[in-house]
C-alpha cells in the first residue's frame, strides 16, 4: 500500500517536471514587458513549454456575460472615425505583440498570442489565466504602484493585484535600473 502511494506520488512529480507546462506571459507593449519575455526565455521557460502571450487591451466598454457590452462613453458624435482609430490601434497592438514574441521564436519555444479587451486589465489577467488553465503567469513590473514614493522596491499595482488574486503562481520580473537609464539616454 505504501509502495503504491509512493509510486503514485513519484508519477505525479515526474509529470509535473516532465514539461508540457502552459505559461502565460502578460504583456502590455512596454519595455518592461519585452524584458519579461526575454527574461522568461533565458531563465524560466523550457523548450517543451506552451507559452501564451497574454495582452489585455484597455477599453471604455464594460463586457459582461449577462449584460452584453455597456459603453461608458455617453457622448460619441463620430462613430466612424472612432471605429477606424480602434481598427488602427488593434493592428498596432497585434504587430507590437508579434514583435515581443521574437525571443520565443528565436528559442523555438511554441507560443500563441491571446489578446482580449477589458476595462480592468489586472482582473482580466487573473481571469484569463484561470480560463486558459495556465501553470504560471510571468509579468514585468513598472513599479507604478501607489506606494512607489514610499519604497522603490514595491510592485506596480497590476503585478501586485495579480500576485494576490491569480489562481496560479505569478512571477514578477523587475526591470533593471541600468536598462531604464540606457533607454532614457537613447530617447534624449
Amino acid at each position: 500500500m505504501l509502495i503504491n502511494r509512493l509510486r503514485t506520488a513519484e508519477m505525479s512529480l515526474s509529470t509535473l517536471f516532465a514539461g508540457n507546462r502552459k505559461i502565460a506571459i502578460a504583456v502590455d507593449l512596454s519595455d518592461e514587458s519585452a524584458y519579461a519575455v526575454r527574461w522568461a526565455v533565458a531563465n524560466y521557460l523550457r523548450p517543451d513549454d506552451n507559452v501564451v502571450l497574454l495582452h489585455v487591451q484597455g477599453t471604455r466598454v464594460l463586457y459582461g456575460a449577462d449584460w452584453g457590452s455597456i459603453d461608458l462613453a455617453i457622448n460619441i458624435n463620430d462613430e466612424e472615425p472612432e471605429q477606424k482609430l480602434q481598427y488602427d490601434f488593434d493592428a498596432l497592438t497585434s504587430n507590437k505583440t508579434a514583435n515581443l514574441a521574437k525571443p520565443l521564436m528565436d528559442a523555438q519555444i511554441p507560443y500563441r498570442i491571446h489578446i482580449v479587451k477589458d476595462h480592468d486589465m489586472k482582473e482580466r489577467i487573473c481571469l484569463e489565466g484561470e480560463r486558459l488553465r495556465v501553470n504560471a503567469v510571468i509579468m514585468g513590473s513598472r513599479g507604478f504602484g501607489e506606494s512607489k514614493k514610499a519604497s522603490k522596491g514595491r510592485l506596480g499595482s497590476v503585478s501586485d493585484y495579480c500576485v494576490h488574486h491569480c489562481s496560479c503562481p505569478v512571477v514578477v520580473v523587475r526591470y533593471p535600473e541600468e536598462e531604464k537609464e540606457s533607454n532614457a539616454s537613447t530617447l534624449k
